[in-house]
């Protein structure tokens, strides 16, 4: 899309339209993790064609997130404006200019080689990150530390890893929840920036063997159950809505 969408001053005058500009993003996250943690935030609202960030420091701390309609697009401005994303509130609007992809749908996009060649290096790059998960290798094998083994605590939820997923009967409320049905691609900190949005969050573990589970720590069980209240069923992506319950100890 042209990058100068959305720069520059406040414009209430930009008509509602299917891209949403942000900025006042944290500078430090590298782009690949700032690009996934967006699409998980904001595929609630509805089909993304796109998200957009760039490396270039007139671009820093700046991104767009194309929908499919106007609306997907209303109700994220709306909800999520203001939303601590890596510690910093978002501030969202509008785009000022149409996305390519948007421009291509409506008959008035012009090429730019530039963008041709960086959408090649995404397809390779995609088509690699799926050879990655046929091998088995999960997309957490980067975290090393607490992510990179069993803790003791998932151990405990699971027996040992004897027991199946979904305990026989539930577990009594504690300040722990289990949460199950992540997409793949979840890393911790997307789950950290959609928990510590509640009082009393400690931490974020997940389980390397076992993609698509995580356990979210509280300080006591009253507040692991407002956030487990305010988070049931929340959708990363439109397939994958999380499941919460509390960790078997």
């Amino acid at each position: 899309m042209s990058t100068d969408g959305g720069g520059g001053g406040e414009t209430p005058t930009v008509p509602p339209n299917m891209t949403i500009y942000i900025n006042n993003l944290n500078e430090k996250i590298k782009l690949d993790e700032l690009k996934k943690s967006l699409h998980a935030v904001f595929s609630q609202f509805g089909k993304i064609l796109e998200v957009l960030a760039f490396k270039t420091l007139k671009h820093k701390g700046q991104a767009w997130v194309v929908f499919e309609d106007v609306s997907s697009a209303t109700e994220a401005l709306k909800r999520m404006q203001g939303f601590p994303f890596y510690d910093k509130p978002m501030r969202i609007q509008y785009a000022k200019t149409k996305s390519d992809i948007i421009s291509k749908a409506d008959g008035t996009f012009t090429p730019r080689e530039r963008r041709k060649r960086h959408d090649e290096r995404d397809r390779k790059k995609r088509e690699q990150h799926h050879d990655a998960n046929q091998a088995g290798t999960g997309i957490n094998s980067g975290y090393s530390g607490a992510y990179g083994a069993v803790p003791p605590l998932a151990q405990m939820a699971y027996g040992g890893g004897a027991k199946s997923m979904l305990p026989e009967t539930p577990a009594l409320p504690n300040n722990i929840l289990f949460v199950q049905n992540l997409p793949h691609e979840t890393t911790p900190m997307m789950l950290q920036m959609l928990f510590c949005q509640y009082p009393g969050f400690k931490e974020v573990r997940m389980v390397e063997a076992k993609p698509g589970i995580a356990f979210v720590e509280y300080g006591d069980e009253m507040q692991s159950t407002v956030a487990m209240q305010g988070l049931q069923g929340f959708k990363i992506t439109q397939q994958n809505p999380m499941l919460i319950t509390y960790a078997k100890k």
